[in-house]
């Protein structure tokens, strides 16, 4: 599965693709990451990629010529690709998004700046407006960092083995449940905090109806 995110600060990216899952899992070739600084595709001596609004108002928006040059030459042949806008105002990503952006060969993921995007990039460029929360980042570089972990690991042999995804999944979602570790009993506070009995009965049944009922399904 390939990732490509456009971004005008495609520096931020560098630690991050270097450590854990998302560098072994590059390396396995089990996904490609690929970082574009969209000012690459600006017309311009100076690179410009943003301008000032219509209308008037504060800040600057960035410009839908150099963001539609982007995603053009970085599109994949075939209809398996999928063109991510982060915003605000965006449907809020969750598990299921996640899973269904598995569906899809290639992800192209557009990072905001400033105060926004020319809405021309949302209504004719992009397939869907994302966001991660109720508030208002600087820009979409981490939510495409969420975004590509998130789809990641749910891709085949990213994360340990399949069989770890697939007992955890429930249909399009995840189930997540209370875990523990060594020792059995330890002190906190001037307390003793012991692990359940039932993880320690190597009753799989039972462990397993444990995990269901404490366990959180994240949809």
């Amino acid at each position: 599965m390939r990732f490509d995110i456009i971004t005008i600060f495609p520096g931020v990216f560098n630690s991050y693709l270097k450590e854990s899952l998302v560098k072994k899992a590059s390396e396995k070739k089990k996904i490609e990451v690929k970082i574009h600084d969209l000012r690459k595709w600006a017309d311009d001596v100076h690179k410009t990629v943003d301008d000032t609004p219509f209308g008037g108002g504060g800040g600057m928006v960035m410009k839908a010529e150099p963001i539609h040059k982007a995603v053009s030459s970085l599109k994949g042949k075939g209809d398996k690709t999928r063109v991510v806008l982060f915003t605000p105002r965006g449907r809020r990503f969750n598990q299921r998004r996640a899973t269904k952006l598995t569906e899809y060969n290639q992800v192209i993921m557009i990072c905001g700046r400033y105060e926004g995007v020319d809405e021309r990039v949302a209504k004719y460029i992009a397939d869907e407006e994302l966001s991660i929360g109720s508030y208002v980042l600087m820009g979409g570089e981490l939510p495409a960092m969420v975004v590509l972990e998130t789809v990641s690991r749910l891709v085949p042999g990213v994360v340990g083995k399949e069989s770890f995804l697939q007992e955890r999944k429930r249909g399009e979602c995840f189930l997540e449940c209370p875990q523990y570790t060594r020792p059995e009993n330890i002190t906190i506070n001037g307390k003793k905090r012991s692990v359940p009995s039932v993880l320690l009965s190597g009753d799989h049944r039972k462990i397993a109806e444990w995990r269901d009922k404490k366990g959180k399904i994240i949809k």
